[in-house]
């Protein structure tokens, strides 16, 4: 995959989505905006330095908005999953040289002794998203099972 997709599909995406969410958010005075990044951004992440660049930008783009907007009533957070079985996650492994052995040392780094699943995340999504979370704005939120622990 060339740079400019991988800048395209993870940075440029969502600073186009902003761009096109943000000015209704501000006329009604109020709204939430979850940002998915990656604990990639937050850790750095063996052969995938543009991926992390990009990630890493979504969560500094994430906390400047959130700034800027926070007295138009809008909060913006940053969900990071870590390790999640995903297709992306089955592509990287591909790169490996020994795939169940990367498995392995995944389950052995993660404290819950699992690599994610897709529907670990929507919950902590759906939080950031409510008005639960209404005093919440400009954080990261990690989704690893404890393999990044940030205080």
């Amino acid at each position: 995959m060339d740079w400019e997709k991988i800048i395209s599909i993870n940075l440029t995406g969502a600073l186009n989505m902003h761009h096109a969410v943000l000015p209704d958010m501000v006329e009604r005075g109020r709204g939430r905006v979850v940002n998915v990044s990656s604990d990639a951004a937050r850790v750095g992440s063996s052969g995938e330095a543009v991926y992390a660049a990009c990630k890493a930008g979504l969560i500094g783009f994430s906390k400047t908005i959130a700034r800027e907007h926070a007295r138009s009533g809008i909060t913006i957070n940053v969900v990071c999953p870590g390790v999640v079985n995903t297709r992306l996650y089955a592509d990287y492994k591909k790169g490996a040289r020994n795939p169940e052995k990367l498995d392995e040392a995944f389950r052995r780094a993660i404290p819950m002794g699992r690599l994610g699943e897709p529907e670990d995340l929507p919950g902590a999504i759906c939080f950031l998203a409510s008005d639960d979370a209404a005093f919440i704005t400009g954080q990261v939120l990690s989704v690893s099972g404890g393999l990044t622990m940030a205080g």
